[in-house]
């Protein structure tokens, strides 16, 4: 029959092979895509495989990856995160307490930060605050100068939101929007410890960069603004609805803040005894011309 048909007795089995898409493929591609253009293509692979299972999905992160780079859906990424702080000033500096901090829930530890952004006739300010526990960000503020008010503003906002105890431990950078008399003072009357960053050093403060480049990558970047008011709604719909309320995070377990402040807050009340916030004490080290407790003396045997 193939002879006479002629055709080649590997094309006649290949014709009886069933040509339709499997079922079960496409409706994993047709949730990868739901997933990728519901968060506009913020997510990576890693976000996508964790919704998936929050979807009772079970699939491989190297499947996804996969399916992601054939139907080109992977997370827009563009440039660079720019670090810059003005911390030339004669203002008090403090004593950096957060690197010392060991956080247990909410309100003990917010951590600050400015970032600016370039319209396309101006640049803008956006100061924010952000709960080192949960990662959510409590204050934002957007202002076209960089002058102190753009801080104070996102400081309120978040004290109006969370009506924080006394002892919250507020942590920044060492520039002068955070170091100057209003914003220390509008810190001290709502019993908040000031706690500033090493010169240089953005580890130090490393949950509010991580904000900032996310912010970048998965808005600022992907998107032209026409004016001031069209950024702040963006910004307002980002920061409150998307980033706070649906984007999953890694470093809490692929949850949202407020899922994770939500079942923090259960599981403290259901605790007999809640933990609270945890210190290192300073312990610097000895002078260099006077041993340890351990050394041997000099000129003495080992």
């Amino acid at each position: 029959m193939c002879y006479l048909a002629g055709v080649s007795r590997a094309g006649y089995y290949r014709g009886l092979i069933e040509k339709a898409p499997d079922e079960a493929e496409m409706a994993l591609r047709t949730a990868i895509q739901e997933i990728v253009l519901a968060h506009h293509r913020r997510y990576g692979y890693r976000r996508v495989t964790a919704d998936l299972h929050r979807k009772g999905m079970i699939i491989n992160h190297k499947r996804v990856l996969r399916i992601m780079r054939e139907d080109n859906l992977l997370a827009i990424r563009y440039r660079k995160y720019i670090l810059t702080t003005d911390s030339q000033h004669e203002q008090e500096v403090y004593v950096n307490l957060a690197v010392r901090m060991t956080v247990t829930g909410i309100n003990q530890l917010w951590v600050a930060d400015i970032t600016y952004i370039r319209l396309r006739v101006e640049f803008v300010f956006l100061a924010v605050i952000i709960d080192r526990f949960s990662r959510k960000a409590i204050g934002w503020a957007l202002d076209r100068t960089l002058a102190a008010r753009v801080a104070v503003t996102a400081l309120r906002q978040a004290i109006a939101r969370r009506q924080p105890p006394p002892g919250v431990v507020h942590h920044s950078d060492q520039g002068i929007q955070y170091a100057c008399t209003d914003y220390v003072e509008e810190l001290k009357a709502n019993g908040m410890t000031p706690s500033m960053s090493r010169p240089a050093n953005p580890y130090d403060n490393a949950v509010c960069e991580s904000f900032m480049k996310t912010l970048k990558q998965e808005e600022i970047y992907c998107n032209q603004y026409r004016d001031f008011e069209e950024l702040s709604a963006h910004l307002e719909e980002f920061i409150e609805n998307y980033y706070n309320r649906q984007r999953l995070h890694s470093a809490l377990g692929y949850r949202t803040p407020e899922e994770f402040e939500r079942d923090s807050t259960a599981a403290a009340a259901t605790a007999e005894f809640p933990t609270a916030a945890t210190m290192e004490y300073f312990r610097p080290p000895p002078p260099a011309d006077k041993p340890g407790p351990s050394a041997p003396h000099p000129g003495g045997s080992a």
